[in-house]
């Protein structure tokens, strides 16, 4: 995805999010992959929100044909909770996501990241 089609899809879903009272604190990606900060509502969980924002903003790339083939989130996404102590520093790594994966690619980082906690991907 180009960086402008990334741009309009980002500022889509901060709209959207707006409208369905999800409070995004931040978002942004790269080529592959979008970070959001996300505080839940009390009535609100992750996977509800994360189908909300996935299921309508893939809607609205491909009702807008902002890219040449049909688009499709992948199926799952990874979530973490972030204490308010390290929300700005989250928030810095959200909005430099493009300098920081021109040094380090996504799957390099995601490799890292699986080791340094000890996650594994389980194929059902």
């Amino acid at each position: 995805m180009t960086k402008e089609v990334r741009t309009k899809v980002q500022q889509h879903i901060v709209d959207n999010c707006k409208k369905k009272n999800i409070f995004l604190q931040a978002i942004n990606g790269y080529s592959e992959h979008l970070h959001c900060l996300i505080a839940l509502g009390k009535n609100q969980t992750m996977a509800e929100v994360a189908q909300l924002i996935k299921g309508e903003s893939s809607f609205w790339i491909n009702k807008h044909a902002l890219i040449p083939s049909a688009f499709a989130w992948q199926d799952d996404y990874f979530a973490v909770s972030v204490s308010q102590s390290h929300v700005d520093i989250v928030v810095s790594y959200i909005n430099n996501q493009e300098n920081h994966h021109t040094i380090r690619p996504f799957s390099d980082e995601v490799a890292g990241f699986m080791e340094k906690y000890g996650f594994e991907i389980i194929k059902g």
